[in-house]
């Protein structure tokens, strides 16, 4: 359930999906700074570096977009949103099949604007837990926990995941110290970033999508391997299919750009049951589509699903959202805000000398800790 382009969208540079990790323009995206450090303070210099941050719209632009938005508002008929909705899984595998591992480049500046996906991390991390959780490090070494793991894949793979229960003790990494769960993990764009960055043995990274051929190209990069990761595919708004990981027992879940490809009456439970498998501390880590970003505004008539949720030419489809929203349905999956930030970004295409407006909103929302019982 990866974000991408598709007709109504233009491709790269200025495509809807790829652009976070393209918006430097340097040689080396895993040390660009963190966003919100270069401003346009003079508009003639507007062609000096490719993009800007924080660029505030004037009532003017933010009239226009409003009503080009509105221009395009007239929402397609039931049936075909019924139709988009039933063969999401045949659009999604279409995208792959024809673009497999070509479209998107590897997501470096994940480490930038979330460190907590960085080297030795996990371990910080694991310092501050107030409890033990579930298969936590038990003293053996770097090589045995390795080995255990491959065991466990094994045996995972034997068993039908839909119907296997799982234990603290049975599941896929659960020697692991630090576990973190990518949904919507496409061809692993952010799985392989972060396997090759963070050398953690405790580490452990799951990564699904909707999508069995984006999860075929993951189990066939070379980078792939069963004692550090599992890749499955998964539904996340079918909530008959289980997860193959207990609840809390997951640190950190990453969404990124995915939970704007799901219908918007299904998010709230996609987020729920996405909270449930987070440790006590454990955080969701989000960065989406904002509201009246590029890519809006540029869907033309007819590709309009309700209101700020479209249909892409290849069938695949968007939302677009607010601060308030995202805020709304991490609140009531009973986690608690650390970030919900609005990324206002002017690109800038100087060959061609054009501009580009983006807009993303990027999100941490924690787990609340357990609290302890008081004492008379």
């Amino acid at each position: 359930m990866a974000a991408h382009s598709g007709v109504d969208v233009p491709a790269d540079p200025g495509g809807a999906d790829l652009v976070p990790n393209q918006v430097t323009g340097t040689a080396d995206d895993s040390k660009r700074p963190q966003f919100g450090t270069r401003f346009l303070t003079d508009p003639t210099l507007v062609f000096q570096h490719n993009a800007w941050d924080n660029v505030e719209w004037s009532e003017d632009q933010e009239a226009a977009a409003r009503r080009k938005v509105l221009e395009n508002a007239q929402p397609l008929p039931t049936e075909k949103q019924d139709e988009y909705e039933s063969r999401a899984n045949e659009f999604w595998n279409g995208f792959y099949k024809h673009h497999e591992n070509r479209f998107f480049k590897d997501r470096h500046w994940l480490f930038t604007e979330f460190p907590e996906l960085a080297p030795n991390r996990g371990a910080v991390e694991l310092e501050h837990r107030q409890a033990p959780s579930q298969g936590q490090c038990d003293g053996r070494s770097s090589t045995q926990l390795k080995d255990h793991n491959s065991a466990e894949m094994e045996q995972a793979n034997c068993n039908d995941k839909d119907t296997m229960t799982l234990t603290e003790h049975d599941f896929p990494g659960s020697s692991a110290t630090y576990r973190i769960l990518e949904v919507g993990c496409g061809v692993g764009n952010t799985v392989f970033p972060i396997l090759q960055t963070n050398n953690d043995p405790g580490l452990f990274v799951y990564c699904c999508d909707f999508s069995s051929t984006a999860i075929d190209l993951v189990k066939s990069h070379l980078d792939y391997t069963p004692e550090r990761c599992f890749a499955f595919v998964h539904d996340l708004c079918d909530e008959t299919t289980s997860f193959p990981v207990p609840k809390e027992s997951l640190d950190v879940i990453i969404l990124i750009f995915v939970l704007s490809a799901v219908h918007p009456d299904k998010m709230q439970n996609a987020v729920s049951r996405l909270s449930e498998l987070l440790k006590p501390g454990g955080m969701i880590l989000l960065r989406d589509y904002g509201r009246y970003d590029m890519a809006q505004l540029r869907f033309k008539k007819g590709r309009c699903l309700s209101d700020n949720f479209y249909v892409r030419g290849d069938g695949t489809r968007v939302y677009f959202f607010t601060q308030d929203e995202l805020g709304a349905i991490f609140t009531q999956a009973g986690l608690e805000k650390v970030q919900n930030l609005v990324d206002r970004r002017l690109q800038v295409n100087r060959g061609k000398q054009l501009t580009m407006y983006r807009i993303w909103i990027q999100c941490k929302y924690r787990k609340p800790q357990e609290k302890t019982g008081s004492h008379d």
